[in-house]
């Protein structure tokens, strides 16, 4: 058996997917230019879990952008306006990066997105170098730490831009369901 740090997630079957964004200009969140890492933050406006993380999901933006890392939030609610999910982002103060409604869950069937917060790092090969929660805050549903003790995203991060395999390429997040299409009545 391979030691955990070899394993390597699967490539994204459709990385080509095209979505708009709330301003309608067309975006590939699963197709990094080549030497680019791309983020894809799976959010919902009504998660308290997923709203809580919108500062980390800024900070490691800014932070990691300068190395190549381009992030996309992807709102996992299909029936939020494109003005309700641009109003969502200013209110919780969201950097400047796409933000995408995911109105027919393209990006959540391409992924295997389960939960909001959740976030994916796309190589430009295609390939997952990381699926998972953002950091440990959050131990279960309603269940916090009061420090947080591994910042999985960020450690991930790092190992990528230093050209080190990522140790924990798969961590369980913590958040609140993504139902499927048929709950929201499409």
């Amino acid at each position: 058996m391979k030691p955990l740090f070899l394993l390597a997630l699967a490539a994204i079957t459709n990385p080509n997917i095209r979505v708009p964004d709330v301003a309608g200009t067309p975006r590939t969140p699963l197709h990094p230019a080549k030497g680019e890492v791309s983020a894809v933050f799976f959010v919902s406006q009504d998660c308290p879990i997923s709203n809580y993380y919108s500062q980390e999901i800024r900070r490691v933006c800014e932070q990691y952008g300068e190395k190549g890392l381009r992030c996309a939030l992807a709102y996992v609610d299909p029936t939020l306006t494109d003005a309700a999910a641009a109003k969502h982002a200013e209110e919780y103060a969201h950097g400047n990066y796409p933000k995408i409604v995911d109105r027919t869950h393209a990006l959540v069937d391409a992924t295997g997105a389960t939960v909001t917060p959740q976030v994916f790092l796309i190589r430009d090969d295609k390939s997952v170098a990381y699926k998972g929660r953002i950091d440990n805050f959050y131990v279960a549903l309603g269940k916090k730490r009061r420090i947080v003790t591994e910042r999985d995203l960020r450690d991930a991060l790092d190992a990528i831009f230093t050209g080190k395999p990522v140790a924990k390429p798969e961590v369980n997040p913590v958040g609140c369901f993504i139902p499927p299409l048929s709950a929201f009545g499409k």
